[in-house]
């Protein structure tokens, strides 16, 4: 008997079958950020990181270019087992022939060659309108006080709208377009309300422009302060979540988007009760929203146990959103990948129906004994069998990063 059927033996006994579970985790898609491989910086133009944002370190081997991104991306994806999606930003936009346009004049021709990228390996693709990084975004974007530059950001969003929607017609799957805003104040706001109404209204006109709501799939992500906007965001949880909830879009949240004692393991449920689906940017905060690459640690396990407990695989889109410059960028993306996956196995290898009879009952002693139990259940086993079955590299797979460093990444300068 091999490892995997002695693991597969010892989870049939508390009621759990590993075979169902990687037949479960296989189909689920995580949505993979592009920033990660170029520190956030984007294709369309010079400008610093604006907008709170910091990525630290210099770590050699960014990628500088359209292609290095997507064989960086492709590196990445192969040490990962599964079929997954990728996340591009609107400041990803590909121009060819010296040709270029500003963000309000962004159109799907300007992402051919991602959604060619994509449909060539099944990817799905989601987007993001990049409200940050731009000159017009060195005060408040969609709740700025100066009527041209808040028309530009409303431009800009309709823009995204249109190509999310070529996204999805082209791979046959929905775009997820999720919206974030940086736009905040550094110290007491005298008037908190107007920049409000004006966030409103931007968003109002933006989902205003026609666009197929079975293809995309808008979301709305809060924030509760960032650098330079301690004191004031304008797209407060509160803001967000009644926005949502009043525009019939998706609720999305980050969990470095809290405060450090909020966990959104803890909202799920209470997210799930209101709304028919809700979105996921899984990071880790440490002291604050620093992004820091998903370790395999308790609020990530938590939070894939509050949606497999909930049987809402099918209504929680998951994405990651991290940018470590510290470390070799490809190993951050497998690192946090392949973390999320081992919560949402270690979360479908429990058996459901047990503990939560155990807590109906009221029988707390034999729940926590049997949770504590599980901790040290073979999860390893189960792991390297699914990364076997899907043709991906076990726990060696650290030697084909360094490898690609050797020969790739270290002749970029």
């Amino acid at each position: 008997m091999n490892r995997y059927e002695e693991a597969k033996a010892i989870y049939k006994e508390i009621g759990a079958d590993t075979d169902k579970a990687l037949e479960t985790l296989k189909n689920i898609r995580i949505s993979i950020h592009c920033w990660q491989g170029d520190d956030v910086r984007g294709f369309d133009s010079d400008n610093s990181l604006s907008g709170g944002i910091q990525t630290t370190g210099n770590y050699p081997g960014k990628a500088r270019s359209p292609e290095e991104l997507m064989q960086d991306i492709d590196k990445a994806l192969s040490l990962i087992p599964g079929r997954h999606k990728l996340n591009l930003h609107a400041c990803y936009a590909v121009f060819e022939n010296n040709s270029s346009a500003d963000r309000d004049k962004l159109e799907p021709k300007h992402f051919q060659k991602w959604a060619d990228f994509a449909k060539e390996r099944g990817l799905g693709l989601d987007f993001n309108p990049t409200f940050f990084s731009h000159p017009k975004a060195s005060g408040m974007t969609l709740a700025s006080t100066d009527e041209s530059t808040r028309k530009f950001w409303v431009e800009h969003g309709k823009a995204c709208l249109k190509i999310s929607e070529y996204f999805a017609s082209k791979l046959n799957q929905p775009c997820v377009m999720n919206i974030w805003i940086p736009d905040g104040l550094k110290d007491i706001p005298a008037d908190r309300l107007s920049p409000r109404l004006r966030f409103k209204q931007s968003l109002d006109e933006i989902l205003s422009t026609s666009y197929d709501k079975e293809k995309v799939r808008v979301c709305l992500e809060s924030k509760v302060f960032g650098i330079g906007m301690e004191s004031y965001t304008v797209g407060s949880a509160e803001f967000c979540l009644n926005y949502a909830n009043q525009a019939g879009i998706i609720p999305l949240m980050d969990n470095g988007h809290y405060h450090p004692t909020e966990l959104v393991s803890d909202k799920i449920s209470s997210m799930l009760t209101f709304f028919d689906k809700i979105a996921l940017h899984i990071t880790r905060g440490v002291r604050w929203d620093s992004d820091h690459v998903v370790l395999f640690d308790d609020e990530t396990r938590e939070i894939a146990k509050e949606i497999v407990f909930a049987n809402a695989l099918d209504r929680v889109i998951i994405a990651l959103d991290y940018f470590d410059a510290s470390i070799n960028r490809i190993a951050a993306w497998v690192i946090g990948m392949r973390n999320v996956q081992k919560a949402l196995l270690s979360a479908l290898l429990q058996p459901v129906e047990k503990l939560k009879a155990l807590q109906q009952s009221g029988d707390f002693t034999a729940l926590m004994a049997l949770t504590e139990e599980m901790k040290t259940f073979p999860l390893g086993d189960v792991w390297e069998h699914f990364c076997e079955i899907n043709n991906a590299p076990k726990s060696d797979w650290f030697s084909e990063v360094q490898k690609y460093e050797r020969d790739v990444l270290k002749l970029r300068g």
